[in-house]
């Protein structure tokens, strides 16, 4: 009982101490400061962490040689003799198929020559093809992966309209994926009137309104099946010469260029493709004297009128349309700087050293290298090649 008034005393002691008082307010800046200011340390305690978002691709990049990132950037003829040496020599981007790496070959044959391919690459290789259909057809030309070859994309339409493009776009994506291909070289975007030109069998033949459309449906298409698509050939071939024999010049305006040729690329752009192939085709309405390929002008127009933010893919380097006027090593380091991300190469080892040797001497700076590969990585996620985690 004493115990518990001598607990009340001090429960009544402590509330009378808490009685309100009245305070003469402070009279100088000190003061009030003194009054409000929190302790420091009880001020940091309080707020939370700065957090950093987790960015996989720029820890990748940031764990890669420069002689690995400067591998990304090439997408090569295969050469199956070297091909295992050369993935690990080079740290390949990936590989192109022609039609006689398919020659005596089956569908068993070929899936595993390729699943080697990707296990002895460190990065997950783009496994490319160009099968458009028609007189371009690398794998289907095979009677071992197919019975006749695929028709070409202008054939289709004319007998069945976009319902028999996307029937055949099915069958075409579900023998590639099988076979371990990731990539088809191809929708076609040119629009060729002239039927002794270059791409005129090539082409869907239709305006650039029914192109686009068509074009819309297989990128969509394609990445159903996770198959990257490569739009071809920007900015349009239109009725111009071939340039793997030589130059084309090509001086329409850049107003009938958007009003026709570049629908078609930017349905494609629209429907989430993931990569543009950019031609030897010198446009005289951006740039007079370097091809669209070495140009940095078309490739800014690309990027900011265009809004692209996918895989900018030269045409092959060793067209005699640039081998002629710049020679291999130059015409690669020229793309690099030009803003392509992707070089089709077929004399790789020569551009390989000659971009390794303008990075190292500063002409290719290190966030025009980082900024390429990010693009071929964040690609190959798309597809599904790398797993990412937080």
């Amino acid at each position: 009982m004493k115990l518990l008034s001598f607990f009340l005393t001090i429960l009544l002691a402590g509330c009378a101490s808490s009685e309100p008082q009245v305070t003469t307010p402070p009279t100088t800046v000190a003061a009030v400061t003194e009054t409000v200011t929190m302790p420091a340390a009880s001020t940091e305690a309080t707020l939370p962490a700065e957090t950093v978002p987790f960015d996989p691709i720029k820890e990748m990049i940031g764990d890669m040689s420069l002689q690995e990132r400067v591998g990304q950037l090439f997408l090569v003829r295969c050469d199956a003799s070297v091909a295992l040496e050369d993935i690990q020599d080079y740290h390949l981007g990936g590989f192109v198929l022609f039609g006689q790496d398919f020659e005596n070959q089956t569908p068993d044959s070929m899936r595993e020559k390729l699943a080697s391919y990707q296990a002895t690459a460190k990065i997950p290789l783009l496994i490319a093809v160009d099968e458009e259909g028609g007189t371009v057809t690398r794998v289907s030309s095979n009677r071992a992966f197919r019975s006749s070859k695929f028709p070409s994309i202008r054939q289709l339409y004319e007998t069945g309209g976009l319902d028999s493009i996307l029937a055949t776009e099915d069958e075409k994506c579900q023998l590639l994926k099988d076979l371990g291909i990731n990539v088809n070289l191809g929708p076609v975007c040119d629009i060729t009137t002239d039927p002794s030109a270059f791409m005129f069998q090539r082409s869907l033949g239709q305006d650039h309104a029914t192109t686009a459309d068509v074009i819309f449906s297989l990128v969509w298409k394609m990445n159903t099946y996770k198959i990257g698509s490569v739009l071809k050939h920007f900015p349009g071939y239109g009725n111009n010469t071939d340039t793997h024999t030589g130059i084309a010049v090509d001086e329409r305006s850049l107003g009938d260029l958007e009003q026709k040729d570049l629908v078609p690329f930017q349905s494609g752009i629209e429907s989430q493709c993931g990569a543009i192939m950019v031609s030897h085709t010198i446009l005289t309405c951006l740039d007079t004297e370097f091809p669209a390929s070495l140009s940095p002008s078309v490739h800014d127009y690309l990027r900011q009128e265009m809004a692209f933010d996918g895989v900018i893919i030269t045409d092959d380097l060793v067209m005699q349309a640039i081998t002629d006027r710049y020679g291999a090593g130059e015409a690669a380091v020229l793309a690099v700087l030009a803003g392509n991300d992707l070089l089709c190469s077929t004399d790789y080892r020569t551009q390989y050293d000659a971009v390794y040797a303008a990075v190292l001497d500063g002409r290719i700076d290190i966030d025009t290298l980082n900024n390429a590969v990010r693009n071929v990585l964040e690609w190959k996620t798309e597809l599904g090649l790398i797993p990412l985690s937080n």
